[in-house]
């Protein structure tokens, strides 16, 4: 069965993203107009994805309040007082999944769909519980012409992903990947990062990855944010 639930992180502090996000959380941010994570929430609506989990923390009253206006899907915010971490913050939202596996998307990503359409339908498409863990979306590096990438991952001839700890892999995370909700068993209470879930399923052959064949732009810095919008300027 397709995942039909996500979770969108958005608790984190954008300090690179600066001075923008003294005023605004960084999902916030706006390219042509519209809030990266209202563009989040549209992609995971046009693949049929409409019951989502945000998780708040920095300026979580602001997010939550503009999150009010999305009547067109199914969200419930998840608050951390305490910020906890990406994998933290997932755990602490898991009674909404159940037993369910479900998407994983970071609130301030901004990406085009390739020429066969939805990046989240062709991922869904390929997860396979019975023997992935986690399936990521990777971006190819040297696709990545607006804003710079970081070489995260290599893939071998079966799509097992090999974490770059040079940082010189042919891919980047992308951060949209789809996981196992079991695999939240044993971790730690409180904060801990993802990352540990991806190397404990690099390590048991349960990491994946898909190639992304649009464009996906990480957006880390104001130079960033202002490239990516001179981008779309330009596409209108």
């Amino acid at each position: 069965m397709a995942p039909d639930k996500a979770f969108i992180l958005a608790a984190g502090f954008g300090k690179r993203l600066r001075p923008i996000t003294d005023t605004r959380p960084k999902p916030m941010a706006e390219v042509a107009g519209i809030t990266l994570i209202d563009r989040t929430i549209d992609h995971l609506k046009a693949a049929g994805i409409t019951d989502m989990v945000i998780n708040t923390h920095y300026r979580g009253e602001q997010l939550a309040e503009h999150l009010k206006t999305r009547t067109d899907v199914h969200i419930h915010i998840s608050h951390e007082p305490d910020i906890l971490d990406t994998g933290g913050g997932i755990k602490n939202a898991l009674e909404h999944f159940g037993s369910e596996d479900f998407f994983v998307l970071s609130g301030d990503g901004l990406w085009s769909d390739g020429p066969e359409g939805s990046a989240l339908t062709a991922l869904a498409q390929r997860w396979n519980p019975q023997k992935m863990d986690i399936l990521m979306l990777l971006q190819p590096v040297s696709t990545m012409h607006v804003t710079q990438g970081v070489g995260d991952y290599d893939l071998d001839e079966d799509g097992r992903a090999v974490r770059s700890k040079t940082q010189d892999g042919a891919y980047m995370f992308t951060s949209i990947r789809i996981n196992r909700a079991g695999i939240f068993e044993n971790t730690p209470e409180g904060s801990f990062s993802y990352l540990t879930l991806m190397d404990q399923a690099e390590k048991d052959g349960r990491l994946f990855g898909l190639v992304h064949a649009g464009n996906w732009h990480h957006i880390s810095t104001p130079p960033d944010l202002e490239a990516v919008q001179a981008l779309f300027k330009e596409s209108a």
